[in-house]
């Protein structure tokens, strides 16, 4: 079956924004008191998730795929909004009302009705566990609420700025200017040569970690451009933009990217690294690929299936 970027995690089960109802003060106040409201907590971009905590993530970690879900809050969420971020997040489809509430990054569920009932989790680990839904809740709130950790200030006058409009724009109370949640374009691409392709390694990875080169999209280009100038810069390699095919994309709230998946058609395969870029890359089999994403190379290891790029190396891998 040929992936879109609905079916891609992180993207899956959207809900109704509602985007018209964030200037409604009134409705918005009401819908948080509703009986029905659905309202969950993030802390320093980490979900409120039943149980213990797991391991946080790490490049080549096999996540728990145990499924965990978020811990929900009715009405009774309002004990937590105390120096907290209130963010409507949408509706279902029965209409109900979902918010996130981002509480500061010191505060504690001790002395709560929510002591000992679970943990802030690590958002790379939580994205294995939770369903497409709250995954997708979860990635929303988490680059919404880190965008506003480095914007409190405007950035044409310096003045404070304040959060309106249900959490999706600030405003300078001083210069009157409106600044809104800014999305960094990224390619993430796999180059292919026959029956290889060409994967890469960060400096900080561990052993035996591969996946996708990628870069951001600089001003001026096209994700094509951006894909291939990444390529070369990299590794070497050359790839044509006229021959770049996008695939798919995914919001990534690291801390609020978009990942568009390219395969790009190598024109070179000689590598010559920029070990300001990367620690290494390789070409590898279609064969060696297949045992990668399976487990069972020797020592090399994918991206989770929470990552677009583990989505790329297969659409590749599923091709003829």
């Amino acid at each position: 079956m040929q992936l879109t970027s609905n079916d891609i995690p992180l993207a899956a089960k959207p809900l109704d924004r509602a985007a018209h109802r964030r200037t409604d003060r009134i409705w918005l106040d009401a819908a948080f008191a509703r009986p029905d409201v659905l309202v969950f907590l993030m802390r320093d971009g980490m979900p409120l998730m039943e149980g213990p905590a797991g391991p946080a993530f790490a490049p080549g970690a096999r996540p728990d795929p145990t499924p965990r879900s978020l811990i929900w809050l009715g009405p009774e969420a309002k004990d937590f909004l105390n120096g907290a971020i209130r963010l409507f997040l949408g509706q279902d489809k029965a209409g109900t009302p979902i918010f996130a509430v981002c509480v500061p990054d010191n505060a504690t569920l001790d002395g709560t009705m929510l002591a000992g009932s679970g943990e802030f989790e690590d958002m790379r680990a939580a994205a294995a566990s939770l369903s497409l839904l709250e995954a997708n809740l979860v990635s929303t709130a988490r680059s919404i609420s880190e965008w506003h950790r480095s914007h409190a200030y405007c950035a044409t006058c310096g003045s404070p700025s304040e959060i309106v409009d249900a959490g999706w724009k600030r405003v300078c109370p001083a210069c009157e200017k409106e600044h809104f949640p800014r999305t960094d374009p990224v390619a993430i691409m796999l180059p292919i040569r026959g029956d290889h392709c060409l994967m890469g390694r960060g400096a900080s990875w561990p052993a035996g970690f591969w996946s996708c080169l990628a870069g951001f999209v600089e001003p001026g280009e096209t994700i094509e451009q951006a894909a291939c100038r990444e390529v070369q810069e990299e590794s070497g390699v050359i790839c044509l933009p006229e021959n770049a095919e996008y695939l798919f994309c995914q919001p990534w709230p690291f801390p609020s990217s978009l990942m568009m998946g390219v395969l790009l058609k190598a024109e070179s395969e000689e590598i010559k690294i920029d070990p300001n870029e990367i620690a290494d890359a390789r070409w590898f089999s279609k064969d060696e690929v297949k045992q990668i994403m399976a487990g069972e190379h020797p020592d090399a290891y994918c991206p989770p299936k929470t990552a677009i790029a583990h989505h790329v190396i297969m659409a590749w891998l599923e091709r003829d």
